[in-house]
């Protein structure tokens, strides 16, 4: 019986250990996608959780800082009235912006929310539509007689 306490019990605290750690890292690295109707009806939970707000980068509202950017992004792209919603972005990372990162262009940041309602981006991803279209057929000139 001795045996088995003197493996047993350090055994169990090991595994009781891990699996606190476990949890713990799930619920600190656990991230909400959300859109910007989605992130409104939020309330004051969107100030305590970490978010992935999508959305699509304002025209003419890229403002480089330093080493920050600020910019808006909008339910849906275009611009005119039926933008729908705005949220000011702020991004001071260590990583660059993407090179498919400008006006119009749709916009993944991932951070938390700020009292004052600014989005504290940690990570910015983008990506430009029109790049990855498929080009339309040439036009060819000549006909191909029937056979």
């Amino acid at each position: 019986m001795n045996r088995y306490l003197k493996f047993g019990i350090p055994i169990t605290v090991i595994l009781a250990a891990v699996a606190w750690l476990a949890m713990t890292g799930i619920g600190e690295t656990k991230t909400y996608f959300k859109t910007l109707p989605e992130l409104a009806q939020m309330g004051d939970q969107a100030h305590t959780k970490r978010l992935r707000v999508s959305g699509y980068v304002k025209t003419g509202s890229i403002v480089h800082d330093g080493t920050q950017v600020r910019f808006l992004i909008v339910e849906n792209p275009g611009g005119g009235e039926n933008e729908g919603r705005t949220l000011a972005v702020s991004y001071r990372g260590i990583d660059p912006l993407p090179d498919t990162f400008k006006d119009q262009a749709q916009a993944l940041v991932d951070g938390k929310l700020a009292a004052d309602g600014t989005f504290e981006a940690k990570a910015v991803q983008a990506k430009c539509a029109s790049k990855y279209e498929a080009l339309p057929p040439p036009a060819s000139s000549k006909t191909v007689p029937a056979i």
